[in-house]
Formats: C-alpha cells, structure tokens, sequence
C-alpha cells in the first residue's frame, strides 16, 4: 500500500492528466451536446496525451468516462441523451500512464440548477476537504470517513452512500484499503505515510439508499433526488496531504462556460 518517491511522481502525472482531461470537458459542456460525444472528446484528449482510457474495458466497463446525471450516483455509461437546462452531471474520469493510474471526479451544474442542488454541490466539495485533512500519518481510515460523514448526515441531513467507497491507487485501479465516506474515530486501517488514496464523497439529496439499473452499472438513488460526487488523489503525510490532482483548472474552465454554473462561492 506504501508507494516509493518515484511511484508518487508517475501517479501524479496520471492523476493530473485527469484534472486536464475534466477541464478540457467543462469547456466543451454545453446545450445539446451528449454524454457520448463528450466521452469521445475525453478519450482522444487522453490519448493524445500519451496515456490509455483508466476505465474503458476495466471489468467490462464500455466507455472512457463514468457519466452520471440527476439522481444517478456513479458508473453511469454514456449515452445519446442530450444536457439540457438544469442538468446535474458527475463525471467520473480514469488514465493509466507508464503504469500508473489517475482517478477523479467532479461534478457539474448546467446553468438553471436550483440553490438546493447547488448548496448539495457544495457541501459535498467542502467534505472532501475535511476526509483529505484526516489523511494524515498516525490517523485511521474510520477518521476520513467519520469527517465527511459528520458534515454531511448530521449537519446537513444528506445521505451518505454506504455501498461504493474511495480506495488505494497504483498500479491497480482499486486497491487497498477501502476508505469508506462513513465510520467512526480511531477505526480501520492505520494510515501510513505516502499511501496514495483516491477519496471520493457520494452524497444524495434524499436518502443513502441506492439501486442499481438494468445495465448492471448505473448506481441511482432510491427516492430519484439528485447526488454528487467529487474525487481526489492524495498522499498520506505526516502533517497535511498532498493532493495529486486539481480542482483549480476545472474551476477556471467552467468560469469561462456560460451554460455552467459556479460551485465554489
């Protein structure tokens, strides 16, 4: 689970080749388009870069990015349905370069989302940051999870996923340990200094209960109220993380994207 000096580098570069990836898609967001052309955008992007698709045929998955709208959670395939006005899209994105894997998630809002939506967006965002500042040598996997929990069920009533979790990152996609959003102080696998783990809140507007589609991939919530997702890629160290990917760039792209609305205030 603990990666060398030279891993963390080529995790970096795959992790920031995902950033670059998502802010190149927010640029492209808009009216009309599909989920569809918007994963043949991703991947070219990707490849042009010198690295291959993280997700396209990993457990059978047919498609470069994980497109999720509305109520639906996560592993949403991409498909012909055009955005339209109000639309809430979580875009889950994965490469693998020189061997190494970058995961990251962010969610999207076209413009006309309501303020409800919008306030889910960002609680959501704001507790990833408090699961990143528990990833921190001495700390415990249950301490990530009980801090996104905190904000998000009990401060503001969300439902927190139970059944998909954050994970170690490497050569594997998905490796240990699980880092849950939920758990208790002092629990779970210890944390040790330059782990990389991919921490990623699912948060629902309604209920924690989800289903899963007839596809076999789309995870929806039970009550149709919308969910949100965001994901980094972090080291474990001794007094802060160190984040391997980039929010900042994907803000800056959906700032210069009239049909997206702002989530950082």
């Amino acid at each position: 689970m603990v990666k060398s000096v030279e891993e963390i580098e080529l995790i970096r570069n795959s992790s920031l080749l995902v950033s670059k990836t998502l802010a190149e898609l927010a640029g492209h967001v808009k009216l009309g388009i599909t989920a569809l052309d918007l994963d043949k955008i991703a991947e070219e992007f990707i490849r042009d870069h010198g690295a291959e698709p993280g997700f396209k045929g990993y457990g059978g998955f047919p498609n470069t990015l994980c497109f999720s709208m509305n109520d639906q959670v996560v592993h949403g395939i991409p498909g012909n349905t055009v955005l339209k006005e109000g639309d809430v899209l979580s875009i889950d994105c994965g490469t693998l370069w020189n061997n190494y894997y970058g995961d990251q998630a962010f969610t999207f809002a076209m413009a006309g989302v309501s303020e409800e939506v919008l306030k889910l967006l960002r609680v959501t965002r704001k507790s990833l940051d408090l699961g990143i500042e528990q990833a921190v040598v001495g700390k415990r996997v249950g301490d990530i999870g009980f801090a996104i929990q905190q904000y998000c069920e009990r401060e503001h009533s969300y439902g927190v996923v139970r059944e998909l979790v954050g994970h170690g990152l490497g050569k594997n996609l998905h490796e240990d340990p699980e880092v849950p959003n939920y758990g208790k102080k002092g629990q779970g696998v210890r944390l040790q200094e330059n782990m990389v783990l991919a921490i990623e809140p699912m948060i629902n507007l309604g209920v924690r209960n989800v289903r899963t589609a007839d596809d076999g991939w789309t995870v929806i919530t039970r009550d149709g109220k919308v969910s949100a997702h965001y994901e980094h890629d972090v080291v474990v160290k001794k007094d802060k993380a160190e984040v391997l990917t980039d929010f900042s760039i994907i803000d800056k792209a959906i700032s210069k994207n009239k049909e997206l609305q702002e989530i950082v205030e």
